[in-house]
């Protein structure tokens, strides 16, 4: 196995990049004690990108990060959770406009570059006395410091039960560069993005027009290959940010010598956000990686490998322990692309069960032992090509039902 090309910081967080500080703090829009409102701020206008939920219904916050980014340029994100102020009309998208306003203010920015995320229940309006109330603290307690990425990592959570990050350094000239993410997600996650809120920050010399490129690229083979229940929903967004503070000599592009490099450690920080959401799906047990091998084509193996990873027939045998090979030949073969029917091989972890479609003998114990685990690994041969992808999701359980059955009370 090749040894990567950068390196994970121990400690590090969403402000580790120079030139990045945050905050985060509970201003009442969850019925609980936890932070709810939340802000990076950047000292310098960064670079900025960012993607978005596929969903038709797409909430207001959506729309003001898009007229925000029109310059490729950002300073600051706010950010609350418990309420996702989706389908909320008119006087959604004024509270919207009206955070982004009072963060601009509160930090000392443009408006223009102020982008806003919200997550949560959807279709009830903000309580906007709340918002006001947090944005106006939220000055007081941005940080540099430690605190200020732990705080902000908590104030994007809902019903996750761990907070998702991760920081890396990469040598770009000859000078450490660094790049961190923090993420929220556990439920209503499908490919083509989730329920989710991601960012990104990096200290690296780049600009938009790349970091955009290279954050497309990369969540199509990261967040874009997760899947919890199958839904999507309307608040997803992933922001990348680049202070260029770094002591780099050369503006990073495509032609740069150590750009590959650049996007291996910024597809390392994105693939750990995304299969941390997997593994904290709501109810979830364990993280189930799937991976397809030998298409004709990537687009083949990326839609072969969701549909086995959103299967709730694969997801629920998973979680039973059982190795059902049946329902994962049954997800290939409906997946909607070119498949041979007699040269499929597929194996739990190292256990082969199948071999050119007809099925071998295995120990059911060893294969019962295996699925017990904390991480279940498919793998799909199909011997038509020379492709591959992974997608990553987790096992479907009776408290996913429970969590969902009840997420409004």
């Amino acid at each position: 196995m090749a040894v990567p090309s950068y390196t994970v910081v121990e400690g590090g967080s969403i402000i580790t990049p120079r030139g990045f500080r945050a905050a985060g703090l509970h201003c009442g829009l969850k019925k609980t004690e936890r932070n709810d409102i939340g802000a990076i701020v950047c000292e310098v206008p960064a670079a900025a990108a960012a993607v978005y939920t596929t969903n038709i219904f797409q909430a207001a916050p959506l729309q003001t990060t898009r007229e925000s980014l029109v310059n490729g340029v950002l300073r600051a994100v706010i950010v609350n959770s418990g309420n996702a102020n989706a389908c909320t009309g008119k006087q959604g998208d004024a509270d919207a406009y009206e955070m982004r306003a009072l963060a601009a203010s509160s930090f000392g920015v443009d408006e223009q570059d102020v982008a806003v995320a919200s997550t949560g229940v959807i279709g009830e309006n903000l309580k906007m006395d709340c918002v006001r109330d947090g944005i106006s603290r939220l000055a007081d307690v941005l940080t540099n410091e430690a605190d200020g990425g732990e705080q902000f990592s908590q104030a994007i959570l809902t019903t996750d039960l761990v907070k998702k990050e991760l920081c890396v350094s990469v040598s770009i000239d000859g000078v450490p560069v660094t790049i961190a993410g923090a993420a929220k997600g556990s439920g209503m996650i499908h490919p083509n993005m989730a329920t989710m809120l991601a960012f990104v920050t990096t200290d690296a010399k780049i600009g938009s027009e790349a970091l955009h490129t290279l954050l497309k690229r990369t969540t199509d083979n990261t967040f874009n290959m997760i899947t919890v229940d199958g839904d999507t929903s309307t608040n997803d967004m992933l922001v990348a940010m680049a202070s260029g503070l770094s002591e780099q000599k050369k503006e990073l592009n495509e032609s740069h010598p150590d750009w590959a490099a650049f996007a291996e450690a910024f597809a390392a920080v994105c693939e750990h956000l995304a299969k941390a959401i997997s593994r904290d799906g709501e109810g979830a047990t364990k993280l189930v990686e799937v991976v397809v091998s030998g298409a004709e084509s990537a687009e083949s193996a990326r839609a072969i490998a969701k549909t086995v990873i959103g299967s709730s027939l694969v997801k629920t045998a998973v979680y039973g322990a059982d190795a059902n090979w049946g329902r994962i030949i049954a997800a290939v073969g409906r997946a909607g692309v070119p498949v041979n029917p007699h040269t499929v091989d597929i194996k739990l972890g190292d256990i082969v069960v199948l071999t050119a479609s007809q099925p071998v003998p295995f120990d059911e114990e060893v294969a019962l032992e295996y699925l017990k685990g904390d991480t279940v690994s498919i793998f799909v041969e199909l011997h038509m090509g020379d492709q591959q992808a992974t997608a990553w999701g987790c096992d479907l359980t009776y408290d996913y039902v429970r969590i969902n059955a009840a997420y409004r009370t």
